[in-house]
């Protein structure tokens, strides 16, 4: 594989995995538009090892912060100073309960990933499904910011907030529908803030995301990584990881005092061109 595909494809990852725009339908629009070779499992393994780089690093303290109070220990360290200082009850109690959030929410996507991982693979990467679902999408997106109440705190999350946007996250299995897309809007629909339902978002996505990468890694253990894939591997991984981290910062930031428009708007045109180049029988 070229330097450049490589590095344009982890562009195209590190910004769709994390943007409500749908990453596998981008990667694969993208390589059919441009007449590239599919580059098979090592380099799908890079992409998603990159964004799953990127989502640690960003999410580093709150995820040390959630695991240290699973296990029972009630500290605070300041990432300034070096401090220690208890937790509050509350505090210690509202890490514990995300904690078993995101376990909880996580379930439907794990469970619909087995079931149609084959569907996946091949009968759902169609460039008119993954269209069609750009648009559907959007217009749920739509909905959700119109129906939204935004009064929910991250650490208002409650069970039921977990389930639906875990069950939004397994829809995301078909390409076009994006995982950050499906969940925000659910957060949106159970009158989270979109900053709340973007962080939630993303917490949920890392086990996901961490149990593709074991998962292929571990059909990539029989087969190696081919000799001419090796740099294109880490290429691929570094720029993911770097944009995905940017694109996570980004996102979170533009959040807190904008709506999802833009994003709503892009899709529906993109779908829409998609959808008249299926027609042309362009793909």
């Amino acid at each position: 594989m070229p330097f450049y595909q490589a590095i344009v494809l982890g562009i195209v990852q590190g910004l769709t995995e994390f943007l409500p725009v749908s990453s596998s339908g981008h990667l694969i629009l993208v390589r059919d538009l441009l007449h590239w070779s599919d580059p098979g499992l090592a380099f799908d393994v890079a992409l998603h090892a990159g964004t799953l780089v990127a989502v640690l690093i960003y999410f580093a303290g709150l995820w040390i912060r959630i695991l240290r109070a699973a296990f029972g220990a009630n500290i605070r360290i300041d990432s300034e100073s070096g401090d220690i200082s208890p937790l509050s009850p509350e505090e210690l109690r509202q890490q514990r309960w995300l904690l078993w959030l995101l376990v909880l929410g996580t379930i439907p996507g794990a469970i619909i990933g087995k079931l149609f991982e084959k569907q996946a693979e091949e009968t759902f990467r169609q460039p008119a499904l993954v269209a069609s679902m750009m648009i559907v999408v959007a217009l749920i997106m739509w909905w959700a910011e119109r129906a939204g109440s935004y009064r929910k705190s991250l650490s208002q999350t409650g069970v039921a907030d977990a389930l639906t946007v875990g069950i939004a996250q397994a829809a995301a299995i078909v390409p076009g529908v994006s995982r950050s897309g499906s969940t925000i809007a659910a957060g949106l629909f159970r009158g989270m803030t979109r900053d709340a339902a973007a962080r939630f978002s993303f917490l949920l996505a890392t086990p996901i995301i961490a149990g593709a990468c074991v998962l292929n890694a571990i059909h990539l253990r029989h087969t190696g990584i081919p000799a001419d894939m090796k740099q294109a591997f880490i290429v691929g991984t570094a720029v993911s990881a770097v944009v995905g981290y940017i694109t996570i910062a980004g996102f979170i930031r533009y959040l807190r005092t904008r709506t999802l428009k833009i994003f709503i708007v892009y899709r529906i045109i993109f779908g829409i061109i998609v959808l008249a180049l299926v027609f042309r029988g362009y793909f």
